[in-house]
């Protein structure tokens, strides 16, 4: 490559954070801090996925199980630690919600800040041995006015975060984050170790040609859930949807975000609150969406109005291009 080539003047997330910082003179910050110990975490547990087969850290960790049920994976217990001691270090973080902990944690007063910070240390990690995209999702909330950080500083809907955001780790990591005003994309670049900006106002397609949902679960979805996917196949003079479902909702809510169409976890008669996580999985995915141009809901309402009553509540969610959730949205209308 000759030097004139060169990209010298190259844009990263610290930079962009910053930059968007000094548009505002009321500015403390501290959310500049917060995400810096983000991106933290987000580099550490990216070597460590790269690592897993060489450092065996596949496999389970010894039978554990986390609150959702699910069995633990070494990689989620160390993605976990790397993330709740990167923002306990910031000192700008009051209370913690992870999927891998039954409690939230409560961040001594000495080091307490003023957001929370809800997160999936390691999303889709069951997939790990197979290669396939896992990733870290999360959510920041600024604590109330008159609050010291507990725990109903997090029971909030999903409307009131100020921060929400991904980590994909794949051939590449890939960090998707708004902060209330649109959202932009960035790849780590290894060499220099900073996320720099490549896919900046992120816009999802107001429809699109893909549908993504576990279809094994079909026999026990609703009329209007059966009803809408049969109609992405079998609608006489449509050309079909292509079904793209991975199984790592980072991944597929990623292909959503970039390529449109509609990513679904809907309710069932087998879980009928849905089984996403409000907080740290349905929020933070539903935010990004609509802050690309798309829109999120559980079928009956927008998802990020929804207040959740416990820390790892679960909710039903279809999310994806503008279009092609409100032909959901009025299909469950008519059934209801």
């Amino acid at each position: 490559m000759s030097e004139k080539n060169i990209t010298t003047d190259i844009i990263t997330l610290t930079r962009h954070v910053l930059d968007e910082q000094r548009k505002h003179k009321e500015a403390s910050g501290d959310l500049t801090i917060l995400l810096n110990a983000v991106q933290l975490g987000c580099k550490f547990v990216a070597t460590n996925v790269r690592k897993a087969r060489l450092l065996n850290l596949v496999g389970l960790a010894g039978g554990a199980v986390n609150v959702s049920g699910d069995e633990q994976k070494k990689l989620d217990v160390i993605s976990n630690e790397i993330f709740i001691n990167a923002l306990r270090s910031s000192g700008r973080v009051a209370v913690m919600v992870s999927e891998e902990d039954e409690d939230a944690i409560i961040v001594e007063e000495e080091t307490r800040g003023k957001y929370c910070v809800v997160f999936d240390p390691l999303d889709g990690s069951s997939n790990i041995d197979a290669g396939v995209n896992v990733g870290t999702i999360f959510g920041i909330y600024k604590i109330k006015d008159e609050s010291n950080g507990t725990i109903s500083d997090v029971l909030r809907p999903g409307r009131e975060m100020v921060v929400a955001g991904y980590c994909m780790y794949g051939s590449s990591a890939n960090m998707i984050i708004s902060v209330g005003n649109g959202v932009n994309g960035y790849t780590l670049d290894n060499a220099i170790g900073e996320f720099i900006l490549t896919h900046p106002n992120i816009q999802i397609p107001q429809r699109g040609k893909i549908y993504s949902v576990n279809e094994g679960n079909a026999k026990y979805w609703d009329e209007a859930c059966t009803e809408y996917f049969n109609s992405l196949k079998f609608t006489e003079g449509k050309n079909p949807y292509s079904a793209r479902y991975i199984g790592s909702m980072v991944a597929d809510v990623h292909r959503t975000l970039l390529y449109g169409g509609i990513f679904a976890y809907p309710a069932d008669k087998k879980s009928k609150n849905g089984k996403l996580r409000m907080l740290y999985e349905c929020f933070p995915m539903a935010f990004l969406t609509e802050q690309a141009g798309g829109k999120a809901t559980t079928g009956k309402e927008r998802v990020l109005d929804i207040t959740p009553q416990k820390i790892h509540d679960r909710c039903p969610i279809f999310l994806g291009s503008k279009e092609d959730i409100e032909d959901i949205e009025e299909i469950y209308k008519r059934h209801n």
